[in-house]
């Protein structure tokens, strides 16, 4: 772990409970996509920088029994990386590094940081990016494909906990 982060920000990461340490990271555990955080220094008094890094599949990778159009999958890819853009609405730290988003042959790789006045802020706007990027994708889902895991596990999912909702809100369950 790098010596120059405070104590406080590996601590609030650490009691985080989305969070367990893997060498010099910490991986989230409530997503079933690759997601992590590493620390970095942060400029003047802030405790850290919280980097957060999301790699989702493209659409074709988790696409069961056929292809998705490359149009289609330029598309979907656009609209992610726009939707995206809106990443820091999410988070509480005003001091934020510039977003990148790229698309490789089979993933898409989301990268965002904070820099944080308190160690606790940080770790819940880390987990709170993660989760908007977790939930922009479901979002993004085009109906009409067979999808494999997981997707078809956050599909799911979402479909059950709006069976089990006790009022109707209308529309769809993502």
């Amino acid at each position: 772990m790098t010596d120059d982060v405070p104590d406080a920000a590996h601590r609030a990461l650490e009691r985080h409970g989305a969070f367990e340490t893997e060498s010099d990271e910490y991986r989230c555990t409530t997503t079933p996509f690759d997601a992590v955080v590493t620390l970095s220094p942060a400029p003047g008094d802030r405790d850290a920088t919280f980097e957060v890094e999301v790699r989702v599949p493209t659409l074709d990778a988790v696409v069961v029994s056929e292809t998705v159009a490359e149009v289609v999958e330029d598309g979907w890819f656009d609209t992610l990386e726009r939707r995206l853009e809106d990443a820091y609405d999410v988070v509480k730290s005003g001091d934020r590094l510039d977003p990148e988003v790229e698309r490789f042959d089979d993933e898409v790789v989301a990268r965002f940081g904070v820099q944080a006045w308190t160690a606790d802020q940080g770790a819940d706007d880390a987990k709170a990016l993660i989760d908007y990027v977790e939930g922009t994708y479901v979002q993004g889902v085009i109906p009409g494909y067979e999808y494999g895991d997981p997707v078809a596990g956050l599909l799911n999912r979402a479909q059950q906990n709006a069976d089990s909702e006790s009022t109707n809100r209308g529309g769809t369950p993502l």
